[in-house]
């Protein structure tokens, strides 16, 4: 049974959460998707619609699925991306949230030097290593099972993808944010670390 007070509070704290995401220039446009779980009903998952911006989304824009990809309520499409997604989620039972963002540090270090070195004490800490994932195109079969080969390590919470962006994934989407974040500042000081020899 569907508790649509727990589906509410989640798309009001997604929709938040998501301009917060867009202030921190973690993503542009309409690029990027986050998704969680509904609290109490773990096979039960909200994703962002395709074509709307973080900046601006709001509750409604997010639609909610079943772990095999099926609408169960909300109005639009879900993001291409909601393969891996929901990939990430039938292998890993403890992740929550997952967070696809399109960065210009980590993509543009990844993009160029084929990995993303670990260099601060909080990327160290937050995430512990990084993985990097090459490139296929955005939404495809062929992207989404490479991401979901990555993240059957139960250890990694971000990946890399090349000429794309990055992932992160926590217990809810507050921690896949901060993760993001996290992963964004380290690749910010490994690109002035290597500009400064």
């Amino acid at each position: 049974m569907l508790e649509l007070d727990a589906v509410t509070g989640l798309r009001r704290e997604m929709a938040a959460v998501s301009k917060q995401i867009f202030a921190r220039n973690l993503t542009s446009a309409t690029s990027g998707n986050i998704s969680a779980r509904v609290p109490g009903h773990p096979e039960q998952v909200l994703i962002k619609a395709t074509g709307k911006s973080f900046g601006d989304v709001e509750a409604e824009d997010f639609i909610l699925v079943d772990l095999e990809g099926n609408i169960l309520a909300g109005a639009g499409k879900p993001s291409k991306e909601i393969r891996f997604h929901l990939g990430i989620m039938k292998a890993r039972p403890e992740v929550g949230a997952v967070f696809h963002g399109h960065s210009a540090y980590a993509t543009a270090y990844v993009t160029a030097r084929g990995e993303l070195p670990v260099v601060t004490a909080a990327a160290e800490g937050g995430l512990g290593k990084i993985g990097v994932i090459g490139f296929a195109p955005a939404g495809s079969v062929e992207l989404a099972a490479m991401v979901n080969k990555a993240f059957q390590d139960p250890e990694l919470k971000a990946a890399v993808m090349t000429r794309h962006g990055f992932i992160t994934v926590g217990p809810d989407i507050h921690w896949a944010f901060y993760l993001a974040d996290v992963l964004e500042d380290n690749a910010r000081v490994a690109f002035l670390l290597a500009q400064l020899g």
